[in-house]
């Protein structure tokens, strides 16, 4: 069940929950604040109110509206990196590698509650706690990435981790892309066009220890 699912179950005024119930229920509240006003519109009276609590209950989970976003923040960059360790983990076949990260990042920007928005289109970017969040899911996406490059071609790390980046870029800005064209292309259909432009440059490179290239 998702945060903003879990809000919709426990929204009515004056129950009382179990800490981390109330937790979650602000923190679904939260995000559809924050994903239909950004941050800065963003009020704290709008989060209480859509989570149908009292400020200072509010203000006894969370300190203030910066704490509530990194706690997002935090949620959501660990459940992308996440799905592209588990697509990289799902199968051996690399083409079909390609085609599961491709998915994950398709997914994630699909989810309805908008997440990605807080993560790759955030208003607070230049507040150094979000900077280093969306730094590191980037990074940790792309080391995941890496790990496979690197062991199955024999490259440097630093010629892998540069190919990496080039992959989960160019998943994450074409996912967006398809999304913001109001899904112009079926889902499936836009994966397997990335994926075959993705797969003609990766498996240029054969792998380790053999002349053959990726299969």
């Amino acid at each position: 069940m998702t945060a903003i699912e879990q809000t919709e179950a426990v929204r009515p005024r004056g129950t009382r929950l179990p800490r981390r119930a109330r937790r979650n229920q602000l923190l679904g509240a939260a995000q559809e604040v924050f994903v239909a006003q950004g941050y800065h519109a963003a009020a704290m009276d709008d989060i209480a109110e859509r989570a149908g609590v009292s400020k200072p209950v509010l203000y006894q989970h969370f300190p203030g509206k910066l704490d509530l976003y990194l706690a997002l923040l935090d949620q959501h960059c660990e459940s992308l990196i996440q799905a592209v360790r588990n697509a990289l983990a799902s199968t051996t076949d690399n083409k079909q590698r390609v085609r599961a990260t491709m998915d994950a990042y398709f997914a994630y920007v699909e989810d309805d509650g908008g997440a990605f928005r807080l993560v790759f289109e955030s208003d607070l970017t230049n507040e150094p706690a979000v900077r280093e969040r969306v730094d590191k899911v980037t990074n940790e996406c792309a080391e995941a990435i890496c790990d496979v490059i690197a062991e199955d071609t024999g490259l440097s790390r630093a010629e892998s981790m540069l190919l990496a980046s080039g992959l989960g870029g160019l998943a994450q800005v074409v996912a967006r892309s398809w999304l913001h064209s109001d899904r112009s292309v079926p889902r499936d259909q836009a994966v397997q066009l990335l994926t075959s432009l993705a797969w003609r440059g990766i498996a240029g490179f054969p792998l380790h220890g053999t002349d053959q290239q990726h299969h």
